[in-house]
């Protein structure tokens, strides 16, 4: 791609210059970075919401999650060659502000900025209504509060502690889905004790393969994306590492296996194992995890299961509230915002880490008010940003692969499979899952809050673009 003679700011800033960027510490070991990026595949997505995506799509949801996790893999792909070339802990947002233009670096930046505070408040509810279960006597909205206080404390004081808790929380559930996918094999091929094996009448019975048809499949396939959220996160965290770019190269490079282990083996075990109409998997305490172990009589396993669902939630607020915070301060740091948001004291951007658990608190309220419906009106305003971030890093990796090549090719430590074409391939799979939540009712306003938002901020960013070029002319 030739670079056009119009150039943005942006676009004439050499490519070895390093971004501005907030003087953070390198405080994450490399422990710490490999576990986020095994962990972090592992959502709160995979244990919560796959029970509802296999009960719309059947035994078909192998095939949903495979194509799902094929676009992921190209988008990470994309990702890892700017993070490698380029880290920083503005990730995608920087790399949009050098590839499209300040506008986009904005536009990116505080949309995924709003979907992690969001996602802060839907995980700390969601661990609340586990914790509620357990311990009826304490009403939802305390534990939000407890969850919340202690995750802002941790992100507060130094990264060495949100690398810690994050070593820990990915080592709990790395473990956990490895035994889950162990007794799961063993339960398959008939291994289990007390148990038979299955063969394909889980696959092919109960209204064969794709019982629901391709409107099923859809439904699987809609859902599946965005169980992948979060992964973005270690290109955020590894500005912060002792070695930031072999700690990206590593991440990107053993995504594909990581993808293909946790999440389509995961589903394969569950659909070969349990009937996909089984009530139990649309049952909002239990998840297809838990709701597979007991089918398996195994019922100590399941409570076990549930720990660790709720073990992933709370890694996922620690790891958003980081996310946020990082994202908030190389914005800052950029002229993309309130300079008093990029303060950093003790190597912690603290003003940012606060101003990103405002939501997570306003959600005790909000838990309090309305606990029945207040986490299916939370996850519509979110559901389709991701969408938005990721075609964001495809745009600006198919323009910054080209000036990388000419102007720092020994920057590209990592390389996207098939440039240009699987960046294309990737774009259009992207253009596919819009217009296929547009026609879906249940997905269509998903996608107009993400469209609304993104609009909304490419106005602004493009206004204040536009305001500093010409202040820039006059100077």
């Amino acid at each position: 791609m030739s670079r056009t003679s119009a150039q943005s700011p942006v676009d004439a800033q050499p490519i070895d210059q390093p971004p501005a960027e907030p003087s953070l510490s390198r405080g994450l070991k490399q422990r710490h970075l490999s576990m986020i990026a095994l962990g972090g595949v592992i959502g709160a997505g995979l244990f919560v919401g796959s029970g509802t995506a296999i009960a719309a799509a059947g035994p078909s949801i192998i095939l949903a999650y495979a194509i799902s996790g094929a676009l992921v893999m190209l988008v990470m792909r994309m990702l890892g060659e700017m993070a490698a070339a380029y880290p920083a802990s503005g990730s995608f947002s920087v790399h949009a502000e050098r590839g499209i233009g300040p506008w986009a670096g904005f536009t990116s930046g505080w949309s995924f900025w709003f979907l992690l505070c969001v996602a802060v408040g839907l995980e700390g509810i969601g661990a609340a209504q586990i914790m509620h279960g357990w311990v009826p006597g304490v009403p939802e909205w305390a534990w939000v509060a407890l969850f919340m206080l202690v995750f802002t404390a941790t992100n507060v004081s130094a990264v060495k502690n949100f690398g810690e808790f994050e070593f820990w929380f990915a080592t709990l559930k790395v473990a956990a889905i490895v035994a889950f996918l162990v007794i799961g094999v063993l339960a398959i091929a008939g291994l289990l004790p007390g148990t038979d094996a299955p063969g394909t009448e889980n696959l092919s019975g109960h209204g064969g393969f794709m019982p629901n048809g391709t409107e099923g499949l859809i439904a699987g396939l809609l859902a599946s994306v965005f169980a992948y959220g979060g992964l973005e996160t270690v290109t955020i965290a590894a500005a912060e590492s002792e070695h930031p770019v072999q700690g990206v190269a590593k991440a990107v490079r053993t995504a594909m296996w990581r993808i293909g282990l946790f999440y389509v083996g995961s589903m394969v075990v569950v659909v070969a194992l349990i009937p996909w109409s089984a009530k139990a998997l649309v049952d909002p305490d239990k998840g297809s995890y838990v709701a597979t172990l007991e089918y398996l009589d195994l019922p100590a396993a399941g409570l076990i299961m549930k720990i660790v669902v709720f073990i992933a939630l709370l890694s996922a607020m620690n790891a958003n509230i980081y996310g946020a915070s990082r994202m908030a301060g190389s914005l800052v740091a950029r002229g993309q915002g309130p300079r008093i948001i990029g303060k950093i004291q003790g190597g912690v951007p603290r003003v940012a880490v606060l101003l990103s658990t405002v939501f997570g608190f306003v959600c005790v309220l909000l838990s309090y008010w309305r606990p029945d419906d207040i986490f299916q009106w939370l996850l519509k305003t979110i559901g389709a940003i991701i969408l938005v971030v990721w075609f964001f890093i495809a745009a600006s990796q198919l323009r910054l692969r080209r000036r990388l090549e000419r102007e720092a090719p020994e920057r590209l430590v990592v390389k996207m499979w098939a440039f240009p074409y699987l960046t294309w391939v990737a774009l259009a799979g992207m253009a596919v899952i819009f217009f296929l939540m547009a026609r879906e009712e249940g997905t269509r306003e998903q996608l107009y809050y993400a469209g609304g938002l993104t609009v909304i901020l490419a106005a602004v960013g493009y206004a204040r673009q536009k305001l500093a070029e010409k202040n820039g002319k006059k100077q």
